[in-house]
């Protein structure tokens, strides 16, 4: 394996692990019209992340170091593997083409931002809210 495989590749069999980062697991179709709902209250933040994808797996792990918490964003998290019915309801309900990996932004039950790959940035909810 080189060097690029061994930063990059993924087993396929890496699952999210649980740690303090504030999450809500996005597993079921219901939960996108909560999450809109919710966007009338607060910033509304949906990372899609693949775990079969080692590109992804750095997103990731540079948006949760750059995030800072606050009590008016609200994060959901789409394993993309486990749930790819779910991932295309978000792609069709929010009118968002599907990319992975992929953020996007509601408030006031619209999006407001969407990015993918390195676009990602922790920041841009801080910009909006």
């Amino acid at each position: 394996m080189g060097l690029l495989d061994k930063i990059f590749k993924s087993d396929g069999d890496e699952t999210k692990e649980k740690s303090s980062f504030p999450w809500t697991d996005l597993t079921d179709k219901d939960q996108i019209t909560i999450a809109k709902e919710e966007s009338n209250d607060k910033l509304v933040g949906i990372f899609k992340h693949s775990t079969s994808c080692g590109i992804s797996k750095m997103v990731l792990r540079n948006f949760e170091s750059q995030f800072e918490e606050n009590e008016n964003t609200k994060l959901y998290f789409l394993d993309l593997r486990k749930h790819r019915d779910v991932s295309n309801a978000v792609a069709e309900e929010l009118n968002v083409r599907h990319e992975s990996p992929q953020f996007i932004i509601l408030q006031n039950e619209e999006v407001v931002h969407h990015a993918s790959h390195q676009d990602i940035d922790a920041a841009k909810l801080e910009e909006i809210s």
